[in-house]
């Protein structure tokens, strides 16, 4: 049979007055007004009909009937409070990282399942973004940053330091720099400019090589660069943390060999404003084991 019940909005204002052993406070924590609380008491009784309150200038009293009333009220809300605790309790953990849309690409992403196998019960999400979130501010739990900075207030786990060379597909055999003239130059452009940063023209300029380093491929995003050097489309010089894959199963390789001319790049970090959650920490160190050294 259905059940014959007052509205729930009613019970629950009814408790809420019985228990505080006033209208205002029962407002408050109901976020409705002494008003609306009276209203929602009186058509209680009227349904019941019965008077469940004894009500003075600035204070209620439970009638007898009240009386047989509220204790079962409140019982019933402590299981429904704790039941929802327990559901809340059993949510799915989740952990945000922020990183570069390339790292996020190249290194989280394909490890992605190493982790959800370790680690079921944890929601990974990445912000693949180069703007910089506020940790502190909790935008994101862990930060994998890229650069030569230091990180007042901030938990910073080295990761790798990074350097670039020239890397080709097998396809073209190029094996002496002197070689690059005949071919196609892959450049991926730097959001934040720097004359110090990594590029064609620097390289050359190690490399001793009198090189036109200003025509080939631009790109905004090295994944779009890595591909096209994959591709056989030309030579790319790229971040050796980004193309250990691709080096490592010979997609890629060094044409001029280990001992070719290679500039410094930057410094990958894991950063964390706090210890956080287990799950924080889980990602933190999965993170902190990849295998990213270029050598």
């Amino acid at each position: 049979m259905p059940r014959r019940l007052p509205p729930l909005s009613a019970l629950r204002a009814f408790e809420a007055a019985a228990r505080h052993a006033s209208f205002k406070l029962a407002a408050g924590e109901l976020s409705l007004t002494p008003t609306a609380i009276s209203h929602q008491v009186r058509a209680l009784e009227s349904q019941l009909g019965l008077k469940l309150f004894t009500r003075a200038v600035r204070s209620v009293r439970l009638t007898p009937e009240g009386e047989q009333l509220f204790p079962v009220l409140r019982e019933g809300f402590d299981r429904f409070a704790e039941a929802v605790g327990r559901l809340q309790a059993q949510r799915r953990a989740a952990v945000t990282v922020s990183t570069t849309p390339a790292f996020a690409a190249r290194w989280l992403l394909p490890h992605l399942p190493a982790f959800q196998s370790r680690h079921p019960g944890i929601d990974l999400r990445l912000h693949a973004s180069n703007a910089v979130v506020d940790l502190e501010a909790g935008a994101a739990d862990l930060a994998v940053r890229y650069g030569h900075g230091s990180y007042p207030g901030l938990d910073a786990w080295p990761l790798a330091e990074d350097s670039f060379a020239p890397v080709a597909s097998p396809r073209l055999k190029l094996r002496d720099p002197r070689e690059l003239a005949r071919h196609t130059l892959i450049h991926f452009e730097w959001q934040r400019p720097d004359a110090s940063h990594p590029s064609w023209k620097l390289w050359a300029r190690a490399a001793r090589l009198r090189l036109d380093t200003t025509s080939g491929l631009h790109f905004t995003d090295e994944s779009h660069a890595i591909a096209a050097a994959v591709a056989g489309q030309g030579v790319a010089l790229l971040s050796l943390v980004l193309v250990r894959q691709e080096l490592a199963q010979g997609l890629l390789r060094l044409p001029f060999g280990t001992g070719g001319t290679v500039l410094p790049g930057m410094r990958y970090t894991l950063l964390r404003a706090t210890a956080g959650s287990p799950a924080a920490q889980a990602a933190h160190a999965w993170i902190a084991g990849l295998p990213l050294a270029s050598g």
